[in-house]
């Protein structure tokens, strides 16, 4: 097997990492030119990568062709590439349903999407891929596990619960920015949060996680977190969260 990746940003350089952090047996990889200082580094780091001179290069080096560009720049990234019929394709690029990457990658029609994490970089992602099966699949179970959708609606519903992960750090800093306000040193407010949030993180390794029983573990009754809790959800804090979930979905719609 030989991974061809067009695009060598943060998600590619983190499966690239997954791929190579093995003693014997690390596939192949071919990166394009795009991003030069990260793919000239991968390539110094392992001996099974190499930088290719131009992205046709990619293609018609690899058996497995991983498009990790963004949305925006697709079309331009992918203008004038010939991809052979039988090429399996697997497409990170969000809001880029498989009717319109048909078209960018035509006469390529083994085409899949993904939706990897940085969790990748240490073979831990939980990958959701559609459609299910082949090439996809193989790659992100490499990678940790892959989630085989049944339809691409609900592989879009993934991809909008993926976007949460901004606003959970900005939740973060807005509890440290309060607790500077309190003539907390900046430093140690960050540092504390990090380790508050860091410690509880272990209680989501579960294969089944449980998070309505994790908030009522952590909600002492007629303690400071229950109030809290409280006051949220008074506020319709999490009502919004849903709010703004179904606003994005809406916008991403297949329809």
């Amino acid at each position: 097997m030989v991974y061809g990746i067009i695009g060598v940003g943060a998600i590619a350089e983190a499966i690239v990492e997954g791929l190579c952090s093995v003693d014997v047996g690390a596939p192949a990889i071919v990166l394009s030119p795009r991003n030069a200082e990260i793919a000239a580094d991968l390539e110094q780091r392992y001996a099974s990568v190499t930088v290719a001179e131009d992205n046709q290069a990619v293609i018609d080096r690899c058996s497995v062709v991983i498009l990790a560009v963004r949305p925006q720049d697709a079309a331009a990234a992918l203008k004038d590439l010939v991809f052979p019929k039988e090429r399996p394709v697997i497409s990170l690029l969000a809001r880029t349903p498989l009717a319109q990457l048909s078209s960018l990658v035509a006469p390529a029609t083994k085409i899949a999407r993904a939706i990897p994490l940085p969790p990748v970089r240490t073979r831990s992602g939980i990958t959701p891929v559609f459609p299910a099966g082949g090439e996809a699949k193989a790659l992100f179970e490499t990678l940790g596990s892959a989630v085989e959708l049944p339809s691409e609606e609900s592989f879009e519903a993934f991809a909008t619960a993926s976007a949460t992960v901004a606003a959970h750090f900005a939740y973060l800093n807005t509890i440290a920015g309060w607790l500077a306000a309190q003539n907390v040193p900046q430093d140690a407010a960050s540092r504390y949060m990090a380790a508050v949030f860091a410690g509880v993180a272990g209680s989501l390794q579960d294969e089944k996680p449980d998070f309505e029983r994790l908030a009522k573990d952590h909600a002492t009754p007629g303690g400071i977190n229950e109030a809290f809790l409280a006051a949220l959800t008074k506020a319709g804090v999490f009502d919004k969260v849903k709010d703004g979930l179904d606003e994005l979905a809406a916008k991403t719609s297949l329809s």
